[in-house]
């Protein structure tokens, strides 16, 4: 026992990237947001297929811009908004902190994505403005049958694709299917900024309402053919233009340091996506048979780890620890169920979202791991875990 130590995940970032990054440093480089940052954002773009992307300080201020842009825009009809029962904190949080009425979806069981049927329903009771998905562990919801739904019922849907970079559903990569959707570069994920985050949208507006809410809410950022009509309706000359604040924003900026790595990063973004899939499919290979596993629509499947359910889930983690395998609830379980919700809301119940809360757990899944450490994890797993029939 204990042939490997297997971390749920590691860094992406190579030495020789580190050394790189300090000869640029060392050159006197400009460190703040400057000219890498909007050239990561350019390469972004052209990776993910949108015209627009904003690089934030983290995937979490990511929701948050995308979610109080859209409000400050004037694009809602109301404050209502769908979120799923198992998505992340910060997808839900920006609803509650910026005043919207959160329903919570329930989830489907075979992507774990919001279950449809329910969507609709909640559409047809409470006509919400917004729908945030979540593709959890990298895996597309339902979305053709969601963005049917979308349309009929004039929802604005954004996608939450931090646990979906690369992944590709009818010829077009998670997170730019909707108006707008968010990433995350932190530790662990698919590429790293060290810290960091990305909004991509096709949308002019949008994009421009970001910029400037990014960076404190003034229009230094924005497109002339933005700011000059801003500037003519407040008389606003150039020099008060500096000082001037058209939204009240934050700052949510990274920096050109972090630009520099994600140059670095997004080149090795298709090996990385492909490394992925094919540690997924190992894991089903070896377990497949016995324990359930996520199936869903795609071309591509960028995944970021591999979930299951298990009847014993504090006995398999243990052992697993003790054979040196990370493991982890599979992300957070049910936000209905989590401390914060129960506090304001009340306790809320999903068959299938609970089943992710109480018995999900995931295992690791990144660049370093070939076959032979994951047939490791799965014979420790199997030497343990109790399945559960979904």
């Amino acid at each position: 026992m204990n042939r490997y130590k297997i971390n749920l995940a590691e860094n992406t970032i190579s030495k020789e990237e580190l050394y790189e990054l300090a000869d640029w440093i060392k050159s006197g480089a400009r460190l703040t947001k400057g000219e890498l940052t909007e050239k990561f954002e350019n390469e972004f773009s052209k990776y993910i297929g949108n015209k627009y992307s904003v690089f934030v300080n983290s995937g979490s201020s990511a929701n948050l811009l995308m979610i109080y842009s859209l409000l400050e825009s004037g694009m809602l009809k109301n404050k209502k908004a769908i979120i799923p029962a198992i998505s992340w904190i910060t997808t839900l949080s920006p609803f509650i902190q910026l005043g919207f009425k959160p329903y919570l979806c329930e989830s489907e069981k075979d992507a774990l994505g919001i279950d449809p049927n329910y969507f609709e329903d909640l559409c047809k009771k409470h006509n919400p403005s917004i729908l945030i998905l979540v593709h959890v562990l990298g895996h597309p919801n339902k979305m053709n049958e969601i963005l049917e739904i979308c349309n009929k019922y004039n929802v604005i849907l954004l996608e939450d694709a931090c646990e979906a970079l690369g992944t590709v559903f009818n010829h077009k990569k998670l997170g730019s299917i909707g108006l707008a959707g968010s990433f995350s570069f932190y530790y662990g994920h698919h590429i790293s900024t060290i810290e960091g985050g990305m909004v991509t949208t096709n949308n002019r507006e949008l994009y421009n309402t970001m910029l400037s809410i990014r960076s404190h809410g003034w229009g230094r950022d924005i497109e002339s053919y933005y700011i000059k009509p801003l500037m003519k309706d407040y008389d606003i000359d150039e020099f008060r233009e500096f000082y001037t604040f058209y939204y009240p924003g934050f700052n949510l900026r990274s920096t050109d340091l972090n630009a520099f790595l994600g140059l670095s990063q997004i080149k090795n973004m298709n090996n990385i996506a492909k490394k992925r899939e094919n540690n997924f499919n190992c894991y089903m290979h070896y377990l497949s048979n016995k324990f359930y596993y996520q199936k869903s629509e795609y071309d591509n499947l960028s995944s970021f780890a591999f979930g299951t359910f298990v009847k014993n889930r504090l006995d398999v983690y243990k052992y697993l620890k003790k054979g040196g395998v990370e493991t982890r609830p599979l992300i957070c379980g049910s936000m209905g169920k989590q401390p914060f919700w129960i506090k304001k809301y009340g306790e809320t119940s999903f068959p299938v979202a609970d089943l992710v809360h109480n018995n999900g757990i995931y295992l690791p899944n990144h660049l370093n791991l070939d076959e032979d450490k994951i047939k490791y994890i799965c014979e420790l797993f199997l030497d343990i875990a109790e399945p559960i029939k979904v």
